[in-house]
């Protein structure tokens, strides 16, 4: 997969079946359009591209974890800054500029409520008005549902918000998560007995509301099981500094600096600040005996 982070740089000059949009989540529903343009470009020997607006907003994936999420998936992705420029330009211009003359489009798939081009006036009407002229072919698809109700970035933010992490994973088809280095802490859960790992969030990563989580940890391409907290630590420090701190079962290896990547697999409790460091350990205990069984029952 090739990646690029502007539209200018992409100047392939073969033929692409594309999907646009925000694709800030990669949630079944924007995995279904991805799946269409994957069976296009094979059936009809062109390129899969996704095309995805960066509105530069908090998001429920950063630029990084999309590119990973889709490294297999499609030929090409391509990052478009929401660029006055692009807010800016007419969506007749965007069809002809962008999807033939740049993309060279030859299928365009899209959901039902698809907008682009100045104050959004560009829809699935004015794609199939070109596809009728015989500029490309337009697939315009229904959104998932779940649960009978559709799916959406803003849904699954909603989830997240009311720590039901286990509807916003089923959303999205993944268990949603973070990825970030393991920071120096001030090691007060070593002293207690559970050594933990601090991950500070991407500034413009969304978190699930604070509190603690059954969490699977990777760590150097293994995974592991575990629990995390998250928020700000209110019983230990004054900071406010939004953190995720885990702790792994099974597991005293130091990994300061390195990468990992910790995903939540459900709700235990939201976060709270406790009278004493006494009061902490024994909840932590708690939570620690509540995290395992989780996970023995999911076996």
């Amino acid at each position: 997969m090739q990646y690029y982070t502007k539209i200018t740089s992409y100047n392939e000059k073969h033929q692409c079946a594309v999907t646009l949009g925000k694709f800030d989540s990669l949630h079944k529903g924007h995995m279904k359009l991805i799946s269409n343009v994957q069976k296009y470009a094979h059936k009809n020997n062109v390129k899969s591209v996704v095309f995805a607006f960066d509105m530069g907003k908090d998001s429920l994936l950063t630029n990084e974890e999309r590119k990973e999420h889709l490294r297999d998936k499609v030929d090409y992705v391509i990052e478009c800054p929401f660029t006055e420029e692009i807010k800016q330009m007419e969506a007749e211009v965007f069809v002809e500029e962008i999807l033939i003359k740049r993309l060279h489009a030859s299928y365009i798939v899209v959901g039902t409520d698809f907008h682009f081009g100045h104050e959004a006036r560009g829809d699935v009407k004015l794609l199939e008005a070109y596809a009728k002229s015989g500029a490309f072919k337009v697939d315009v698809m229904e959104k998932e549902t779940y649960q009978g109700k559709q799916i959406s970035s803003t849904y699954i933010r909603e989830a997240l918000q009311h720590g039901e992490i286990t509807l916003a994973n089923r959303m999205l088809g993944y268990n949603y998560g973070l990825s970030g280095v393991v920071e120096h802490g001030k090691q007060l859960g070593r002293t207690l007995g559970f050594p933990t790992m601090n991950v500070t969030p991407h500034n413009r990563k969304i978190m699930p509301k604070a509190g603690v989580y059954t969490c699977k940890i990777q760590i150097e391409n293994k995974w592991y099981e575990g629990i995390g907290n998250v928020g700000i630590k209110p019983t230990v420090t004054n900071e406010k500094k939004m953190l995720v701190e885990v702790y792994v079962f099974d597991y005293n290896e130091e990994n300061y600096g390195k990468k990992v990547i910790i995903e939540f697999d459900s709700f235990e409790r939201p976060e709270k600040k406790f009278n004493s460091i006494e009061e902490l350990k024994r909840q932590v205990d708690d939570d620690i005996r509540y995290g395992k069984e989780y996970f023995k029952c999911m076996i």
